[in-house]
């Protein structure tokens, strides 16, 4: 899911130099719903509590976070987190929740040590100043995880919330998610999230990649 096709020579001397000549593009006005997004934390927290819910837990060894972006001449750029933390809901009735936080301090990019130190500072994710990158889903029953469909719920990125939507694969087995990986994938606007660096080579949209197995926590 994280691998990466070699990008040309000069393409490397271009990333490496654009940052000092492209402007960081136009700020962006921060959403004022972090009570909004850590009241949905809250919820999250108090329904795990609740009696009959299932707390399931990432497994490492079956889950992968990347992401791809692509420059304006349609090289890809992949990347992934191999920090991350995560927590899925499975209620009684059948619906189901999840909360993702990905470590931004822990990203890696395209297997160069100077791309993913840019790609961690101030022109792109930022992560001395938002260490985190957060998703939180509504409420959905199981027929979105066995049939697939889109995921809706609250992105936190670069201190910009806004609600988004991942789109879930079909299922190839009867528990996904417990028997086989639960997929899912969706794209934002870099522009949305104030992360304008690089404007002059690479495209505004970040698809995330998102391989999930889970396991039950302790209790």
């Amino acid at each position: 899911m994280t691998a990466v096709r070699p990008l040309r020579q000069w393409w490397w001397l271009v990333l490496l130099v654009l940052p000092m000549v492209a402007p960081a593009g136009q700020p962006v006005s921060r959403i004022p719903d972090t009570d909004a997004f850590d009241a949905a934390l809250r919820t999250f927290a108090a329904r795990a509590r609740q009696p009959g819910v299932r707390v399931m837990k990432f497994d490492p060894a079956h889950t992968a976070f990347g992401f791809e972006l692509r420059t304006r001449w349609g090289q890809r750029v992949q990347g992934q987190f191999p920090r991350y933390e995560g927590v899925a809901l499975l209620l009684p009735d059948g619906r189901r929740q999840v909360r993702i936080q990905l470590a931004a301090a822990a990203v890696q990019v395209a297997g160069s040590a100077r791309y993913t130190a840019m790609a961690r500072g101030e022109t792109f994710f930022d992560a001395r100043h938002y260490p985190h990158i957060e998703f939180v889903s509504s409420l959905h029953d199981d027929v979105l995880t066995r049939d697939g469909g889109p995921l809706e719920g609250q992105l936190r990125l670069h201190g910009v919330t806004r609600a988004e939507t991942f789109v879930v694969a079909p299922a190839t087995c009867e528990r996904v998610g417990e028997d086989c990986d639960a997929l899912a994938s969706g794209s934002v606007a870099r522009g949305d999230y104030g992360m304008g660096g690089m404007r002059m080579v690479l495209a505004d949209s970040v698809r995330f990649t998102m391989q999930v197995r889970l396991r039950e926590a302790p209790p």
